[in-house]
């Protein structure tokens, strides 16, 4: 048994993570492929998976969809959080055995991350937090960057008499969600007026990262990509919706951010 990370213990933290699939069935494959995610449910043609009995990801069958425009709008990545570094450190020798092509790694003081893309084009991250207690935070202002990932030192944290990558642990979450957005200033009021979330970092005039509880960050929006996009279109594959779990039974119910996209929000129940 593990303890369930510190972004999932928070008031308000993030659930699942809902795609608009053109293969479904190929997606599917995928993440079970590279995370090691397990089929929970099928209906009709969407299908959930995810880690001992934890639902994570929904891949809804859309074969007509449109291709998702990576300059709208949507999902810049869902990060699946692992519950230790020695979880990461296995999952980077599952990778390199398996030749898993990785597109970026980085030390964010906060955290230890793997970056990838999906089939469709909807980016991935992959990651293990820092002990909470080692954040520098100045204020309300948490201290993150973009530095080089010690590789090596992950990997060296696997101790040699446990067991080698057996699929996503028990434990594993969606510890946060980076949007691409049209106005970062739009985004954060929308956070904090809707959902009371606290902004805790920026970069420049580009990118907030906002939580609650004092986690790191739950929602990352940036325009890295997508600056003064409008509104989503429906139509195209990629980000269907995200789903947030809070104690507080006020937020229940389902919004859309200035772009449209959907945001659900379920009670925290147990466990």
């Amino acid at each position: 048994m593990t303890d369930l990370p510190f972004s999932g213990t928070t008031p308000i933290s993030v659930s699942r993570v809902g795609l608009r699939a053109r293969d479904a069935e190929g997606l599917a494959s995928y993440y079970k492929a590279l995370l090691g995610l397990e089929e929970l449910t099928r209906s009709g043609g969407d299908i959930t998976l995810g880690a001992a009995g934890r639902p994570l990801l929904v891949l809804e069958s859309a074969p007509k969809a449109k291709p998702d425009d990576p300059r709208s709008a949507g999902l810049f990545h869902t990060a699946f959080l692992f519950p230790s570094r020695a979880d990461l450190g296995r999952w980077i020798k599952h990778a390199a055995q398996n030749r898993i092509r990785v597109e970026g790694a980085s030390d964010h003081l906060v955290s230890e991350a793997l970056y990838l893309t999906d089939p469709e084009g909807n980016g991935i991250e992959i990651y293990a937090d820092r002990p909470k207690e080692a954040w520098s935070w100045e204020g309300q202002s948490v201290a993150m960057a973009t530095e080089r990932l010690d590789v090596e030192g992950v990997v060296a944290s696997v101790p040699a008499d446990q067991p080698d990558w057996k699929g996503a642990p028990e434990n594993t979450i969606v510890g946060h969600v980076h949007l691409r957005v049209g106005d970062p200033l739009a985004a954060e009021r929308f956070w904090h007026q809707e959902y009371g979330f606290d902004t805790v970092a920026k970069y420049g005039p580009a990118a907030v990262f906002l939580s609650s509880g004092g986690y790191h960050h739950h929602i990352g929006a940036n325009i890295w990509q997508s600056a003064r996009a409008g509104r989503r279109d429906d139509e195209r594959s990629g980000l269907s919706w995200v789903e947030l779990r809070a104690t507080d039974p006020k937020y229940a119910g389902e919004k859309r951010d200035p772009w449209g996209t959907v945001i659900r929000t379920i009670e925290a129940m147990p466990g």
